[in-house]
């Protein structure tokens, strides 16, 4: 060995065990001083670190730690900071991770009545590709009372039609939010007048305290109206969804944030309150299959809802999914036309949503975009002649007016949002949801941290953010010369495709024509294909 390979083994020895000596050093210090006042906690610290340093020296998991004991915790620290430094400091603000600085401060400043505006012109590059605008025109119309943006959600069958909010409160459940959470969302959306989803984790005493109205979403789990080996339970069915604030019910098949997957709540977390709210033991796992009990076929599924119809005294039933294999979903319409029960509504979650957590392959690769399933239901309808008799909304990243509008022009008749009303309750995106740490009290059931969530506070934030957003919707749809949002079509909304080229939404997508998929010559493209391919019996390819 050459000197200076020796000099550098003997600098790389002292720089991985630095920290170790001068531990053991202040430890052989300071206690020949003791008992001296300041060699007291000097001696106990540097006994502590001396020991994590041997500890860290012999245990066999962690490699970094055994070629630099203590100073090795250090990489553990900045892992646990890099989340709230990038947030600060280096992310930009454009950067979407998943929402950007932009779009959070947006919703802040609403949430917080404060002014929107921006001084000295847009920040975006209007030339980069997947730019989108809308077309103003010549003639802006005068901007419509935000309080009239309402649609009416039941069909023919339905006897209890409700007239819902064109933006609502996309499904989060008590469990995943805090009992203040659900609190402020529900008084907020019972002072604007909108719809408050309950998430799966169904109707728990925080979604009843101040009145707002509810749509009961119901999973595989049938929280709130299963039976004790996890069935539906009819009888118990029918009591929650008489009540009064319960508006619409919602049977979710997915969800954007894991298409396919089912959940568990550990049973560390079934805390007295959400066993009774979901009717399930505590000290228990608390399990959400992937796939449903009550029915197995596209047939069973449109009785299912016949079923539901009735038990609930005629409120509007309807179904949540994020678009997967698309035969799977023709197959549910054939099966509506074959029956002749529809679905009041439809709700399209995209893959790009979710406030739960989720495995990353699930996030990143699984599920179809909001934009494209939505697309994909809207046609399917249209081209089996139900799009007039069914409702549908959609949810996927909306916290914006133009996020709005532009939903709605791609076929929605309504939209929900999850994670920009979080922002309005004051989530700051640290992207702790899943560990019970959550830094605002959002999405925690630990009571001192949910604590700092006030809940009349951030229920007029909630208030405050869905109605100026409606009030920028209306400022928008009146410059495009519209008097109200659901006039906006696609050959109102642009997308840059190249430096040189932009194009009306009505030309980058196909839209079919009202019984496109009926007639005798069947569709020779990916509509057509996927139609033959559905089965109203099966949930399974046509062979």
């Amino acid at each position: 060995m050459s000197i200076a390979d020796a000099v550098q083994e003997i600098s790389l020895f002292l720089t991985r065990f630095t920290a170790l000596g001068i531990a053991a050093i202040s430890t052989i210090v300071a206690g020949y001083y003791l008992p001296a006042v300041w060699a007291i906690p000097l001696f106990v610290v540097s006994v502590a670190l001396t020991a994590l340093g041997l500890y860290d020296l012999a245990q066999p998991i962690h490699s970094v730690r055994r070629n630099y004991p203590i100073i090795g915790h250090l990489r553990w620290f900045f892992e646990d900071i890099r989340p709230e430094i990038r947030q600060y400091m280096i992310e930009g603000d454009q950067e979407k991770v998943p929402f950007s600085r932009i779009q959070r401060s947006l919703v802040y400043a609403r949430a917080k009545d404060e002014g929107s505006e921006r001084a000295f012109g847009t920040l975006l590059d209007v030339y980069q590709d997947g730019h989108e605008f809308i077309a103003h025109s010549t003639r802006p119309a005068k901007s419509a009372d935000p309080a009239t943006f309402k649609i009416s959600i039941g069909g023919q069958a339905c006897r209890q039609i409700y007239q819902a909010s064109l933006f609502n409160i996309s499904a989060m459940s008590f469990g995943s939010l805090s009992a203040n959470a659900i609190r402020a969302l529900n008084k907020g959306a019972a002072m604007g007048g909108f719809a408050h989803d309950t998430g799966e984790g169904s109707i728990s005493p925080y979604h009843l305290e101040f009145g707002g109205d509810l749509i009961w979403e119901i999973g595989s789990g049938y929280f709130g109206c299963r039976t004790a080996d996890g069935h539906f339970d009819p009888t118990q069915f029918s009591r929650q969804a008489r009540n009064a604030q319960v508006k619409m019910i919602e049977i979710k098949l997915s969800q954007g944030a894991k298409p396919g997957h089912g959940g568990i709540l550990p049973a560390e977390k079934v805390t007295a309150e959400i066993s009774k709210t979901r009717g399930v033991p505590t000290g228990e796992d608390c399990v959400s299959p992937a796939r449903h009990r009550a029915f197995s076929t596209p047939l069973e599924m449109m009785q299912f809802i016949g079923d539901l119809r009735r038990l609930s005294a005629g409120k509007p039933i309807g179904f949540k999914l994020c678009v997967g294999q698309p035969w799977e979903f023709m197959g549910m319409v054939k099966a509506m036309r074959e029956t002749g029960i529809l679905p009041d509504f439809i709700v399209v979650d995209g893959a790009e949503g979710g406030t739960g957590a989720a495995p990353l392959e699930f996030i990143d690769h699984l599920g179809m975009p909001m934009r494209e399933g939505l697309l994909f239901v809207h046609n399917t309808l249209v081209g089996a002649g139900l799009r007039s008799q069914i409702k549908v909304g959609a949810a996927g990243k909306i916290v914006s007016a133009f996020d709005v509008a532009a939903t709605l022009a791609l076929g929605a008749d309504w939209t929900n949002a999850g994670r920009g009303f979080m922002f309005a309750l004051g989530c700051i995106q640290s992207l702790t949801c899943h560990t019970n740490r959550c830094p605002v009290g959002v999405a925690t059931q630990d009571a001192m941290r949910q604590r700092a969530l006030v809940v009349p506070e951030k229920a007029e934030r909630v208030f405050n953010f869905h109605r100026n957003t409606l009030a920028a919707l209306a400022d928008m749809v009146a410059a495009a010369g519209l008097e109200h949002p659901s006039l906006i079509s696609p050959h109102h909304l642009m997308r840059r495709v190249s430096p040189t080229e932009v194009r009306l939404f009505s030309q980058l997508h196909t839209y079919l024509e009202e019984g496109d998929l009926l007639g005798d010559r069947p569709r020779e493209d990916f509509y057509g294909a996927a139609w033959r391919l559905a089965r109203p019996d099966s949930f399974e390819i046509r062979q």
